[in-house]
């Protein structure tokens, strides 16, 4: 999206190698999660629209990845998990 530098992390969480990270770009005022599982080397960001509540996606990613119609399964490659 914009540089690492740029990026703000409100709220990170690890559950058995899933990495969950609720990201703010403030240069273009964008919100979104970023999920990172290393046990199955998959990775994917949901970008948030107007209507989405920052902490239900970060708390069911999952879900909301299932609502949108995404194929939760790409290369970890793609993706650098927050820090």
């Amino acid at each position: 999206m914009t540089a690492s530098s740029d990026i703000r992390e409100l709220a990170h969480r690890t559950t058995d190698g899933v990495d969950v990270a609720l990201l703010w770009y403030p240069s273009n005022d964008v919100v979104s999660v970023q999920v990172f599982d290393a046990k199955a080397g998959e990775a994917f960001e949901l970008v948030l629209g107007d209507g989405d509540r920052p902490l239900d996606v970060f708390h069911h990613p999952y879900a909301f990845a299932a609502l949108r119609g995404l194929d939760v399964g790409q290369p970890t490659g793609e993706l650098v998990p927050a820090a």
